[in-house]
């Protein structure tokens, strides 16, 4: 018996030292990925302004195409949004708040099942050879342990939709 309750003391010793070292992680996360596309600002934008036109070079409805969406407000621009709800990635809506035609789109995104937000962003910069597209998403976890753990994963899983979002970019504004 003495076994079992020294086992249970070191187990429970773990988890405190576990949530004790979450409060030395960062309480927000920042993924960030860049692409030079070949094309103009003003090429670029109204597939980046219009939540219909996401649908085109977005991720995520490659990853579930059963994904249901719908619209919001107007067609693009400031204050427009879509909505998602999806079996793979969760139920959420995005909308367009910062609208700096044609060089910043700023949006805030909601994941319900989270019950968290993010603040999100594509900046657009002319450069030799097209545009450099950067696309942010920034997000606060807050004091939860269990979050600031898995803040640590959220650059890998979520840059690598970012980079295939990128390319998709790049194949929809250069159509064949």
């Amino acid at each position: 018996m003495t076994w079992l309750r020294n086992f249970l003391k070191s187990i429970l010793a773990w988890m405190v030292v576990l949530v004790l070292a979450a409060y030395a992680l960062p309480d927000r996360h920042l993924v960030e990925r860049q692409k030079v596309i070949a094309a103009t600002p003003a090429r670029l934008w109204p597939l980046l302004a219009s939540p219909r036109q996401w649908m085109r070079w977005s991720p995520w409805p490659v990853r579930d195409p059963q994904m249901r969406i719908g619209y919001d407000g107007p067609e693009s621009g400031l204050g427009a949004q879509w909505s998602w709800d999806s079996a793979v990635l969760g139920q959420g809506r995005m909308r367009f708040d910062d609208v700096q035609m044609p060089t910043r789109l700023g949006y805030t995104v909601s994941f319900d099942r989270l019950r968290s937000g993010a603040r999100g962003e594509f900046r657009l910069e002319p450069v030799a050879g097209g545009t450099r597209v950067t696309w942010t998403l920034e997000s606060q976890v807050g004091p939860n342990a269990l979050l600031r753990w898995l803040s640590l994963v959220v650059d890998a899983r979520l840059g690598r939709d970012f980079d295939q979002g990128l390319e998709r970019l790049a194949v929809a504004a250069n159509p064949p």
